[in-house]
């Protein structure tokens, strides 16, 4: 079994990752996507990106982590592919569904599910671009509007040369919307000779079994779940290796709060920190109800010797 951290844009950047992963569990991560138009792009755009690639194209703790690319021209795809594996990147993997309006209106992520065969182009443009030890995978949700075209595109992208494909089991129109609909995935993975990694709704050990029960997939992809309980993942895998593991309660994720802090600190926005605390911990309240409090003081605070004064009073971490 793998489990792999899912690609967030404005949430899962290499703070995170890097965060997360220290947690252990994760085997695998996927950059926010590298938005590709008309153009190569210069080093720059996948350093800030990825700056992983600097270190190997792994996180500190050493987990792989792939570049993910979004647009819809295979030939420039292609070239970026082949510079960011140029770069360092371990893998390229191919944004296919994303539900952002903006994104769509542009013709990239979820809307070219509308298109199996452009879906296939592209991936056979890439697979030809990027050297044979660099795999190239793909991400796609059931369809944009409805699940006529499911299989066909898994098919095409399977055709195409995707090494792997990871399904987030909820169309577009249907955003984050419980529920995922898993056994499609199960559909999906009969219907191509390539891994499928299930994807969706993933919140507990108990979710990330009722998935692979409901799926067949043997791997598994989480995102806002693994942000708001950050031990999830280590605690899935000591379920499948039989080892005792007990998920943290409350009171002791005040040094995971701590570490992610730290980790913000190093940017040079002065705002950063606040916002970006800020944004995790009002994911975090909706597996931990008492970071409400927590969350209500943040939300007040503007400087760097607040927050941290804040996130070492006791009061705030009382289950």
């Amino acid at each position: 079994m793998r489990i792999l951290l899912a690609p967030m844009e404005g949430l899962v950047d290499d703070l995170m990752r890097e965060l997360l992963t220290s947690m252990g569990g994760i085997d695998q991560c996927v950059t926010e996507f590298v938005r590709v138009t008309s153009h190569l792009l210069p080093s720059k755009t996948f350093y800030r990106l990825c700056p992983e690639v600097l270190q190997g194209g792994r996180t500190a703790v050493g987990v792989p982590v792939s570049v993910q690319l979004l647009g819809s021209d295979p030939a420039c795809l292609a070239d970026n592919a082949a510079r960011a594996a140029e770069l360092g990147a371990l893998a390229v993997d191919l944004n296919f569904g994303c539900p952002a309006p903006t994104v769509n209106r542009h013709c990239g992520g979820a809307v070219l599910l509308r298109e199996p065969a452009r879906l296939q182009q592209i991936v056979r443009a890439v697979r030809e671009a990027v050297p044979a030890g660099v795999p190239v995978t793909a991400k796609m949700r059931l369809g944009y509007d409805d699940t006529s075209l499911t299989l066909d595109c898994a098919r095409a992208l399977a055709e195409g040369g995707a090494a792997e494909l990871v399904v987030h089991a909820r169309t577009k129109l249907e955003g984050y919307r419980p529920p995922a609909h898993w056994p499609w995935i199960a559909r999906i993975r009969q219907a191509v000779a390539i891994n499928v990694v299930a994807n969706g709704e993933i919140w507990s050990l108990e979710d990330a079994l009722a998935c692979r029960q409901a799926s067949g997939s043997a791997d598994i992809m989480i995102g806002r779940g693994l942000v708001a309980r950050p031990d999830l993942a280590w605690q899935i895998a000591c379920q499948q290796r039989g080892l005792p593991y007990q998920a943290r309660n409350w009171s002791q994720m005040q040094p995971v709060a701590q570490q992610f802090f730290q980790l913000l600190c190093h940017r040079a926005d002065s705002q950063y920190p606040q916002a970006r605390l800020k944004q995790w911990l009002a994911l975090v309240s909706r597996v931990f109800p008492a970071a409400q409090p927590l969350l209500q003081q943040v939300r007040q605070l503007t400087t760097v010797a607040a927050l941290e004064a804040t996130l070492a009073e006791p009061r705030f971490w009382d289950d």
